[in-house]
């Protein structure tokens, strides 16, 4: 496949081979989510953003796995360095039991494995003084190892408070601060001590104007909450205040300014821990390396995954538990493919620039998206390759989902309303005007056109 020609040519979706697929897997697999009904052929061409499915099917994936493939599919800025090495069984080892090792010193090392991630990853997370990392398989134990380290550091702290809207992950413990779709925590326990406040969204919302409800009566809800301004809560007893800096399954929310600003005033006044989930729009996703670098708060902890194929909670050595037993994990920092793939992609972003690129293809996606725009868009948004087109109404927002992968585009649903837009960070200008050329198409078969204002 030439990356530099390939075009979406959809016959039948989901063809007859892809049905047969579906099936098989679902005899014996548990009922779980599944976007689209597209089975990746992996022994047919892919390159970047274009795919071929079981029925021959080329498609144009501007989902990237939700931000977990952050360069697509077989990309050489990865795979030309990962042919160099000579892959072993078992790539998995019991990660608190050894250690790997390539060579007699990690300088010489011949595979970049789980303590070079470590090292790459607190290298750019210095700014917030970071040097500690734990790895595990998922992003939600990376959360859940958040925090437990915060409620440690804390002892004896007995609140956590979580912003209206989020989405942590679906273990017992990041249930209990995900407080988007009530689908996800019904008959679940929660964890007691979960305070939950507004996320302030709208772009010109401030203490004088606001919408959602975090500022109210000349203050925040958050604010207003501690027990110094007349609240109920000791912030002394706070293990943590976990945010996502741009809500993702919520609907890709952003933050107002005056939100943000406020979230770090309140954690640097009170001490306490900020716990930032960049699960999905960390990792370059946004044109910088972490979501946080683009606002005034300081996160305390970092919980990662997805683009770098393993979970990752990364803070300083002081809120880590002194103990060694305190965190264990079978397979955490102990997968070497894992770990190798994050370090490579980590290594591709900084060699390719794609910061600049994902920044650069951003402004020009939401350009596209914006010009005769019909008036049941009601909102384009985004940061860096991080993008979201908002509807009128969900109805709207389904048909425009099925009608983009009737054309060979994959797109997915957040919030209630909005398509979330990942392509990889390494798009070029013509696969951006192509995938957004396509998107445009399905938006006007879903509805009648008719221009609406620029916001």
């Amino acid at each position: 496949m030439d990356r530099d020609t390939a075009e979406p040519n959809v016959d039948a979706f989901p063809g007859p081979n892809a049905q047969e697929w579906v099936e098989f897997h679902g005899e014996n697999a548990a009922p779980s989510e599944y976007s689209h009904e597209f089975v990746w052929d992996v022994t047919r061409e892919a390159d970047g953003p274009f795919v071929t499915d079981v029925d021959g099917n080329v498609l144009l994936d501007f989902t990237c796995h939700i931000g977990a493939a952050p360069l697509g599919y077989n990309n050489e800025k990865v795979t030309d360095k990962l042919r160099a090495f000579d892959l072993v069984e078992p790539m998995k080892i019991a990660g608190q039991d050894m250690y790997f090792g390539a060579g007699p010193t990690p300088e010489e090392s011949a595979v970049p494995g789980s303590s070079h991630l470590m090292e790459k990853l607190v290298n750019v997370s210095s700014r917030y003084g970071m040097d500690t990392v734990f790895l595990s398989n998922s992003g939600a134990e990376a959360m859940e190892n958040a925090m437990k380290i915060t409620h440690d550091y804390r002892a004896p702290a007995k609140y956590g408070v979580a912003f209206a809207g989020s989405f942590h992950g679906r273990t017992f413990g990041t249930l209990s601060i995900t407080k988007s779709k009530e689908v996800y925590t019904r008959h679940y326990p929660q964890i007691d001590g979960i305070e939950t406040v507004p996320f302030c969204a709208d772009r010109g919302c401030d203490a004088d104007s606001c919408d959602c409800g975090f500022f109210a009566n000349g203050g925040s809800q958050l604010r207003n909450s501690l027990s110094p301004e007349g609240g109920h809560i000791n912030p002394d007893e706070i293990a943590f205040l976990t945010l996502e800096p741009i809500q993702g399954v919520g609907g890709y929310r952003f933050p107002s300014d005056a939100f943000m600003e406020e979230v770090a005033a309140v954690t640097d006044e009170y001490d306490i821990p900020l716990v930032v989930d960049e699960i999905q729009s960390g990792v370059g996703r946004t044109g910088e390396i972490w979501a946080s670098d683009h606002y005034p708060i300081e996160p305390d902890v970092i919980s990662a995954a997805k683009a770098l194929r393993v979970g990752a909670t990364i803070s300083r050595s002081e809120i880590f538990p002194s103990e060694k037993n305190r965190l264990g994990s079978t397979f955490g920092g102990g997968d070497l493919l894992g770990s190798m793939m994050g370090a490579l992609t980590l290594e591709a972003i900084d060699e390719y620039d794609l910061l600049e690129n994902a920044t650069d293809r951003g402004e020009q996606a939401k350009e596209l998206l914006r010009d005769d725009s019909p008036d049941h868009v009601v909102d384009v948004r985004g940061k860096g390759l991080m993008l979201a087109v908002e509807f009128d109404t969900p109805e709207r927002r389904s048909a425009v989902v099925e009608e983009s992968l009737r054309r060979g585009l994959l797109t997915l649903g957040c919030g209630k309303k909005t398509i979330r837009l990942l392509p990889p960070l390494d798009s070029s200008e013509r696969e951006i005007e192509l995938g957004i050329g396509i998107f445009s198409e399905a938006i006007e078969a879903a509805g009648p056109n008719a221009r609406v204002a620029e916001r």
